[in-house]
């Protein structure tokens, strides 16, 4: 666990905001571009996901899977003993 007072270095993008928002700005405007980026992450989550599920569609029709097939799958144990 991290000590309380170790900083970490800053990430590309938090330098960035902090360069664009180096002067004040007010709190609508603070919550405005905190729904933005909101948005946009949830965006990028919503494409991942859709991806995701476009590859599983893929799957189930290639290997001709049925419902039973997605209970049986649901169903079935595949983790491996790490002992």
């Amino acid at each position: 666990m991290k000590n309380l007072m170790q900083t970490e270095t800053l990430t590309d993008l938090q330098l960035e905001l902090l360069r664009t928002f180096s002067r004040q700005v007010s709190d609508d405007d603070v919550l405005a571009i905190r729904k933005m980026l909101a948005d946009y992450f949830a965006d990028k989550a919503t494409n991942l996901a859709d991806k995701a599920t476009n590859l599983a569609d893929k799957a189930w029709e290639r290997n001709g899977w049925k419902t039973e097939d997605t209970l049986r799958l649901v169903l079935e144990h595949n983790r491996k003993s790490m002992i």
